[in-house]
């Protein structure tokens, strides 16, 4: 029963934040200077009469809603969103759910695989240099990850480009296809993950240095506590002291900063995608801001909002399964 009221507490919450942020993102998009009409209809000013211009001009602002007040156009893009029309693209001269989900599944899988890089090195790599603390290992990883960790994630894009597609031309430079190619199937499949090699590689290394060092805390702390030295006089195994009873203890601020980390990974991915070339999300927000393509911008927002939202909620959760003693009403 605790459980059901918490999550009602916490959609209702949800709801109540998703509105108020989707009011000002709306105020804040169309208080910036651009015309949307002008943008969409391009170079027809030049080549058409002045009057069947403003004719055009006028339907389509009548066309995209653009002629009625703030309020109504405001409640007429959430209530169309809500169904699932997200607008019209002025970019594109589609409609946005037309072009979006190539994109984000690009940036979904992406994002994943990058996740599954940080969690299979980051977790074990924190548990090995907290159980071998203030040794030759430890202090080499402690520099690295501080390395990783403080370098901003275009400059290891750009050296990664140098080093392992120009210097050594090891991995494909940009995009997420070789050119000219159209396999399907599991070719297809490859090529495509042998082209994320390169920005998986460098989405992950700040998440694993990261992770590596909250993880490697985590378990120092937890290492000193009573009821550690209890188990090792019990005469458990050392791997069962670790793994069983250390870790599940330290998950506690793992989860707070791994759940955090996930967040930012997708909004980190636009300097990535807009690095590499990928037709992701991140880069087609950057192409839509430049080309005041809104109704693409707003989406792609309200989208990031709402992960952000459901990754609260989710972190939650998370400390209920890792801990039992933790309860959701509280």
């Amino acid at each position: 029963m605790g459980k059901g009221r918490y999550l009602l507490k916490r959609f209702i919450y949800i709801v109540f934040v998703f509105f108020i942020i989707s009011i000002l993102m709306f105020a804040i998009y169309k208080s910036m200077p651009g015309d949307a009409v002008e943008i969409m209809l391009g170079s027809s000013k030049t080549t058409m009469k002045p009057d069947a211009y403003a004719a055009l001009y006028e339907q389509t602002r009548q066309r995209l809603g653009l002629d009625q007040p703030l309020p109504i156009q405001y409640f007429a893009w959430m209530g169309n969103m809500l169904t699932g029309n997200f607008g019209y693209s002025t970019q594109y001269k589609k409609e946005v759910i037309q072009i979006i989900s190539a994109p984000m599944m690009n940036t979904v899988m992406l994002n994943i695989c990058a996740m599954i890089v940080v969690f299979l090195i980051s977790i074990p790599l924190g548990i090995i240099t907290a159980v071998r603390k203030n040794g030759v290992f430890d202090k080499v990883i402690q520099v690295l990850t501080i390395v990783g960790y403080s370098i901003p994630g275009f400059i290891i894009a750009l050296l990664s480009i140098f080093l392992f597609a120009v210097k050594f031309p090891i991995f494909p430079i940009s995009g997420l296809r070789t050119a000219g190619m159209d396999a399907g199937g599991l070719a297809g499949l490859g090529d495509q993950l042998w082209h994320m090699v390169l920005p998986v590689m460098v989405m992950s290394v700040s998440g694993i240095g990261g992770i590596t060092r909250y993880v490697r805390a985590s378990m120092i702390d937890v290492l000193r506590m009573d009821y550690i030295r209890t188990a090792r006089a019990k005469g458990l195994r050392e791997k069962t002291v670790i793994y069983v009873h250390a870790f599940r203890n330290a998950l506690i601020p793992v989860v707070t900063i791994t759940t955090w980390w996930i967040i930012g990974l997708f909004g980190g991915s636009i300097v990535i995608e807009s690095v590499f070339l990928i037709p992701g999300l991140g880069k087609m927000l950057i192409d839509a801001l430049m080309q005041r393509d809104f109704s693409v911008v707003l989406t792609m927002q309200m989208f990031y909002v709402i992960l952000s939202l459901a990754g609260n909620v989710l972190m939650d959760i998370a400390y209920t399964l890792v801990d039992p003693r933790v309860r959701l009403e509280n």
